[in-house]
């Protein structure tokens, strides 16, 4: 990881689903779950998705913003989240230049073929811009719940 604890999240203006764009200075103030996955309408990134989206009347209850960020276009994005009833922002970051800037788009391996791919990872950034705790490698099973203790905690 690029980052650590206590480092200023690096701020992004992207495209977002329903068009328009988000970017991370405007939530200034209140606490964010930027959480990274590597494409739309896939079993683990999918199984995230709904796990953050159960618990997004905890988050606001404690003040915290979700997003979730992928290379994926917008209207892939659109449609992910119609699908699922998603009820949070997506963000699409075909340039990669914010995931490399969050030290997440790195080279991975399977069956022997190696690429270039999103590191599942989850950044809770404070009401200050700060990262506050970062999850990387995410192993999608309880994760939302733990990222949600962590939120109410800070």
């Amino acid at each position: 990881m690029a980052l650590n604890q206590g480092d200023p999240a690096p701020d992004f203006t992207l495209p977002r689903d329903g068009g328009g764009t988000l970017s991370l200075s405007q939530l200034r103030g209140r606490k964010v779950v930027l959480y990274a996955y590597p494409k739309d309408d896939t079993p683990g990134c999918t199984q995230e998705a709904i796990a953050f989206n159960g618990l997004r009347g905890d988050f606001a209850a404690a003040n915290t913003d979700i997003i979730g960020v992928s290379p994926d276009p917008a209207k892939r994005h659109d449609k992910f989240k119609q699908k699922y009833g998603l009820d949070f922002p997506l963000v699409a970051d075909e340039t990669l230049a914010m995931l490399q800037a969050y030290g997440i788009w790195v080279e991975k391996s399977m069956y022997g073929r190696r690429y270039m791919g999103v590191e599942r990872s989850t950044f809770l950034i404070d009401p200050d811009g700060r990262i506050a705790r970062i999850w990387p490698k995410v192993k999608v099973a309880g994760h939302a719940e733990e990222v949600l203790a962590a939120a109410r905690d800070l």
